[in-house]
C-alpha cells in the first residue's frame, strides 16, 4: 500500500524503460556460447543477467578468468550486437512518455539507476530523447556494488535529495527488487521479463504492471 505521493521515482532501464531484455538475452547468448566456449542454456542465461557486464562474467567463468581489458572488450562486444539487433525496435513500454509527462508536471524528482553501461544508457535515452526528464543517471560505472546492493537506487536518491523512503523505483527483475527493498524503497514491478509468481520473495512490492497504461499507477499521484 502506497502511503503517500512519492517524492520521486527511479528507474531501472532495461526491461523497465524499453521493453528490450531478449535481445539481450540472445546477445549473451551468443557472446558466451559461441565466441567464449560456455555450456550454458539461454534460460540459464536469462537468470544471469543482472549486475554489471563484469559480474555476469564472473558468476559464469569464475573471478580472475577474464583480464579487466579482455572484460571490457566482450562487454563492448556484447553491447554492439545487442544495439545492431534491438535499434529497429526501439520504443517505450506503453505509456511510458505519458506517465513522465504526468509525473513531472506533479514535481516528482526522476532518476536512473541501471547496471548498464552509459554506452548503452545513452543508445536509449538520446535516441527516445528522454534526457531532459531524469535529474540523475546512474549506471554501472557510478557504483562500487551492482544490485542486489541498493547503492544504484541510494545514490540515485541521494543525488535528488529525497529520502529513501519517498521513492518509488520501477523494476522488471527480481534481483532489482531486491535491491529496492534493501534501499528501504517500495517497488512497482514490470512484467516484461518475469511473471508475478517470480517475486513471492520480496515484500515491498506496491503493484504488478504489463505497461504505464496500467490504471493502477494513478495510485501514484494521490
Amino acid at each position: 500500500m502506497i502511503k503517500a505521493q512519492p517524492k520521486a521515482f527511479l528507474f531501472d532501464l532495461n526491461g523497465t524503460m524499453v521493453n528490450d531484455m531478449v535481445f539481450h538475452n540472445h546477445a549473451w547468448h551468443s557472446i558466451l556460447t559461441k565466441d567464449l566456449g560456455a555450456n550454458i542454456s539461454f534460460e540459464e542465461v536469462k537468470k544471469q543477467m543482472y549486475g554489471k557486464n563484469q559480474d555476469l562474467l564472473e558468476r559464469v567463468f569464475g573471478v580472475g578468468h577474464f583480464s579487466p581489458e579482455q572484460i571490457d572488450q566482450i562487454s563492448i562486444e556484447k553491447e554492439h550486437r545487442y544495439q545492431a539487433a534491438y535499434k529497429k525496435h526501439l520504443e517505450l513500454i506503453a505509456g511510458l512518455d505519458q506517465f513522465l509527462e504526468q509525473a513531472k508536471n506533479a514535481g516528482i524528482s526522476l532518476a536512473i539507476g541501471s547496471a548498464a553501461i552509459p554506452f548503452n544508457i545513452n543508445f536509449v535515452l538520446d535516441n527516445l530523447k528522454l534526457r531532459s526528464y531524469f535529474k540523475a543517471i546512474v549506471s554501472a560505472e557510478d557504483v562500487v556494488n551492482s544490485k542486489p546492493d541498493p547503492e544504484p537506487f541510494t545514490k540515485g536518491a541521494d543525488i535528488l535529495g529525497v529520502p529513501y523512503n519517498q521513492c518509488i523505483v520501477f523494476e522488471d527483475a527480481p534481483k532489482g527488487v531486491e535491491a529496492a527493498e534493501n534501499a528501504g524503497m517500495q517497488c512497482v514491478v514490470l512484467t516484461t521479463m518475469h511473471t508475478a509468481e517470480e517475486f513471492s520473495a520480496y515484500n515491498n512490492i506496491v503493484a504488478f504492471i504489463e505497461d504505464y497504461t496500467d490504471p493502477v499507477l494513478q495510485n501514484l499521484f494521490k
